[in-house]
Order: structure tokens, then C-alpha cells, then sequence
């Protein structure tokens, strides 16, 4: 049976979703608005996917995120119901109290594979991360997660060739990471802190011209999926594992029968090289380009990656407004 294979033109189909999501978002910038930012953007996203010609599937839904639209479930049928089955993750915004705050590093991001290639983390909402790009891929091993901060940097900055007071590191300025963030300091390296946006930030650091050596930490575990297809399409290192946040959730993963000790990769989040990651700029960041809107036009900035051939595409876009 010959290997089934993503549409070459799959990517450009996708951008399209997240361009309508992260225009509809644009309006809220910094209206304090982040639930009617969301819905907007939800609703945008929803209709320019089924407008797509895809048997989709969304494999991590959003009924977990706290303050996010319900519409986008897991189990939800997207598309035309035309051509093989995929596996679909999206977020409509990344970076949502960025987006109310009027603050740079907000995206519209989606993700489609193959049927079956994605790892579903539910009930799970939180895992731990570890992200580097390709030219220190190579230096992840499973006991970073566990080491102390200066040990983990050290070997990346060994793969960088550079010393660690030359690293930059991404963490979310949340009270979990107090003692982390005071590790990373009493190594030396420098710390990115952002309020939100970790997507944005493992890009950063997985792409050659990031301005990010590493992204550390815990985020969300739907965002790790949609991450890991951005790292496996640009060839970087990952390392994740679930990080529950409260008992609740801890007795949740018990119940499905999940690990929190299993350290997992990106081939242990999306199966096999057929995936397609898009993602738009909603607000200015180091990566893309927030929307500009000038009355009946707009302007975009995204980006496409396509995992079987690790191509980078960067998409420039006007766009006319009804």
C-alpha cells in the first residue's frame, strides 16, 4: 500500500485560517477583551476551515483552556468531508492576555497530520517543556528535565559554541517559575519573561534566527501538540512530560491512565514527517509581523512549515475587507 501524503498545497489552504483568526482577533488589540477577542476569532477560524476541501478532525479541543470559546471540541469534524482523514489542532490566539494588553507575541496557529499521528495529552491541561533548535538537538537527553537548570544549559551551550552568559531563555512569568527563573539567572544566561505565548516563544528559540537559545518551563499541553509539529518541521529538539498544575488534574491523568513520568519527544507528540504548521502574526513580535489594518484593507505576516520537506515559507499578504 503506497504511503499516504499530504497535499503539497495543504499549507497554503491552512494559512488561510489563521489569517481570518488573526484579523478578527486584531480588533480587540488591547480592548481588555480577551472572551469576545476569542469568540471572534473562534467563529473566523471555524468558517475559513470548513471552507477548506479536508476530512478534519480536531484531535485537542479547547473546552479545557479556561476564559477560551467552547466551540472548538475535541472530537469536532472540520471541512468539506473531501479527501483522507487528518488530524487538526488549532488555537485561534496564542497569547490572549497579550492581545487585551495590546503586547507583542500573539499568533493565530493551526496544525493538520495525518489521521492518528497526533498524541492526545486530555484531560491533561499542562506539561513541562524543553525546546532548542537543530544545532542543539542533539544535546537533549532525558534527565535535562530533572537536572538542574545549569546543567541542562550547559550542554546547549556546548552544542551552540557559545558560553552560557551568551544564551537567551524563554520563560512565562508565572509564580511556578520563580525558582526556575532564579536558577536560570544564578547560571548566568539571560531570561526572556513574556505573560503568555508560549508557541511563539518555542518557535523562537527551535528557529536559527530566534533571538532564543531555549524555551523552559510549564505551559499548556494542547500547545506542546501544536508545538511539536513546528519543532519537528524545522528540526528541532523537544523535550515534554505532564505537568499537573492541581489535584483535580493529577487524579484526571490517573483516571485515563497517563504518566506523568514519561518523558516524551516530538515523535512521541506527532507520528511521521506528513504535517503542515501555520501560524499569523495577530500582534509585532521578533517572529512575524502583528495584522495592520488600513480601513477596507489588511495586512499579514505568517508563516508556513511543511514537515516532510522542513521548508520555512513567509507569506506577506493584503487583504480586501467586506
Amino acid at each position: 500500500m503506497p504511503t499516504q501524503k499530504l497535499s503539497r498545497n495543504l499549507g497554503m489552504d491552512l494559512v488561510r485560517t489563521t489569517e481570518a483568526a488573526a484579523m478578527s482577533a486584531a480588533r480587540y488589540l488591547g480592548l481588555g477583551q480577551r472572551f469576545e477577542a476569542d469568540q471572534a476569532a473562534t467563529a473566523a477560524m471555524i468558517h475559513a476551515l470548513n471552507s477548506l476541501d479536508i476530512n478534519g478532525r480536531i484531535v485537542i479541543g479547547e473546552e479545557g483552556r479556561s476564559g477560551a470559546s467552547s466551540d472548538l471540541i475535541s472530537g469536532k469534524v472540520v471541512g468539506s468531508g473531501a479527501g483522507m482523514p487528518i488530524d487538526v489542532v488549532v488555537d485561534p490566539i496564542d497569547g490572549r492576555r497579550l492581545l487585551a494588553q495590546g503586547r507583542s507575541g500573539a499568533l493565530a496557529v493551526a496544525a493538520v497530520a495525518l489521521q492518528g499521528a497526533m498524541w492526545s495529552p486530555a484531560p491533561a491541561a499542562y506539561m513541562e517543556k524543553l525546546v532548542v533548535s537543530r544545532h542543539a538537538a542533539a544535546a537533549l537527553v532525558p534527565e535535562c528535565l530533572d537536572a538542574p537548570a545549569a546543567w541542562t544549559l550547559a550542554l546547549v551551550a556546548r552544542a551552540l559554541h557559545k558560553p552560557v552568559r551568551d544564551l537567551v531563555v524563554f520563560v512565562l512569568e508565572r509564580p511556578r517559575h520563580a525558582d526556575l527563573i532564579g536558577e536560570i539567572r544564578a547560571a548566568g544566561a539571560r531570561v526572556m519573561l513574556a505573560d503568555d505565548g508560549d508557541i511563539n516563544g518555542a518557535i523562537l528559540a527551535a528557529v536559527a534566527d530566534g533571538g532564543v537559545d531555549l524555551l523552559m518551563g510549564i505551559g499548556g499541553a494542547a500547545e506542546a501538540v501544536i508545538t511539536a509539529c513546528a519543532i519537528k518541521a524545522l528540526g528541532g529538539g523537544m523535550l515534554t512530560r505532564l505537568a499537573p498544575q492541581s489535584r483535580d488534574e493529577r487524579d484526571a491523568i490517573n483516571a485515563a491512565g497517563l504518566s506523568t513520568d514519561r518523558i516524551l519527544s516530538c515523535n512521541d507528540l506527532v507520528a511521521g514527517d506528513q504535517l503542515f504548521f501555520v501560524a499569523t502574526g495577530i500582534t509585532d513580535s521578533p517572529l512575524l509581523r502583528g495584522v495592520q489594518l488600513f480601513g477596507e484593507r489588511a495586512h499579514t505576516n505568517s508563516m508556513v512549515l511543511r514537515g516532510q520537506t522542513r521548508t520555512r515559507r513567509t507569506i506577506f499578504a493584503e487583504h480586501l475587507l467586506e
